[in-house]
């Protein structure tokens, strides 16, 4: 429990900092987009361009994980979606609230957290989790709010609006730059390797100052706000893992990457929704909630989860 405090304290120590420097008058509202769109266009692009430029295809090749982990990602986002749609939210809004409820914080939790229970075997399936999340969960809502934001009703024009935005957003373009240019095996000189790894390593760190910022802007919650931040937060640390756990039984995923597996879809949500929500203006309030409210959570849930598959902190079943 000790060793999961640490690794989930440096979470809440950054959401802090940009609470705190909101609230003193540091940083003020132009901050929150700004800060964004520093993620959106430099760090977060770095980051998904450098892991899927080193991304080995061989050691990927995991189909049951991927089928057990993506496939309860796939539902879950989708259930939520539909879900959203009934009650009349819009289409933007059903695919933030899709995001929250399947987005698992694969790296700033993840990797960590597996390393300490499963030690370095868990570096490639954790590398899966995060492609399944960061690119592929990222682009579904990012296409249905590109959708949701387009005017034209004709079926063919609206495509190709709706293409020639996607192919504008750096969140889509790095990762398959980052797959081409993987392919040619040039590799990355020793510079170039610094320059990604410093500037992806910032996407993170500086969303959760984003997650502060956001939560410092002195508003009125209103009820409904948040009864579907508890809601979509009791999907992400309840439902997904359990749907995880069937998936799992049913492709037969082999007991410790069933039980990677379970872990990484029981992690809080991550900060891949918040970025897409200020990136397209969409309002973030409930987006911040459940990530905060859903880290904090974890610390209760997620023991409960290693221990209920036979781990504890630190140690091998």
């Amino acid at each position: 429990m000790l060793s999961l405090l640490s690794i989930i304290a440096p979470v809440f120590a950054l959401i802090a900092c940009g609470y705190v420097t909101r609230r003193i008058g540091v940083l003020g509202t132009p901050a929150v987009s700004e800060l964004n769109r520093f993620v959106v266009y430099l760090a977060l692009p770095a980051l998904l361009f450098d892991v899927m430029a080193h991304a080995s295809w061989a050691e990927l090749a995991q189909p049951r994980f991927i089928a057990a982990f993506g496939l309860s990602c796939g539902i879950i986002f989708f259930a939520i979606v539909a879900a959203s749609l009934v009650a009349r939210q819009p289409l933007s809004t059903a695919a933030i609230n899709g995001l929250l409820g399947s987005y698992a914080n694969t790296a700033y939790i993840g990797f960590p957290v597996l390393l300490i229970v499963f030690g370095r075997e868990s570096l490639v399936p954790v590398t899966i989790a995060s492609i399944i999340t960061v690119c592929v969960l990222n682009a579904s809502a990012i296409v249905m709010i590109e959708v949701a934001s387009q005017s034209e009703r004709r079926p063919l024009r609206l495509a190709g609006k709706v293409a020639v935005s996607l192919a504008k957003n750096p969140i889509l373009i790095a990762p398959v730059l980052g797959v081409l240019y993987g392919a040619t095996g040039l590799g990355f000189p020793e510079a170039a390797e610094a320059f990604l790894k410093m500037l992806g390593g910032s996407a993170s760190p500086l969303a959760l100052v984003v997650i502060g910022l956001v939560l410092a802007e002195p508003r009125a919650v209103a009820a409904a706000e948040t009864q579907l931040s508890l809601a979509l937060t009791a999907v992400k640390l309840i439902v997904h893992p359990a749907l995880t756990v069937a998936l799992a039984t049913f492709f037969a995923v082999p007991s410790r990457l069933a039980a990677m597996a379970v872990v990484l879809a029981a992690l809080p949500t991550g900060s891949g929704p918040l970025i897409v929500a200020e990136f397209y203006r969409l309002p973030a309030l409930v987006t911040s909630a459940v990530i905060l409210i859903s880290t904090l959570a974890a610390l209760l849930t997620l023991p409960l989860v290693l221990m209920g598959l036979g781990f504890g902190i630190g140690a091998a079943p």
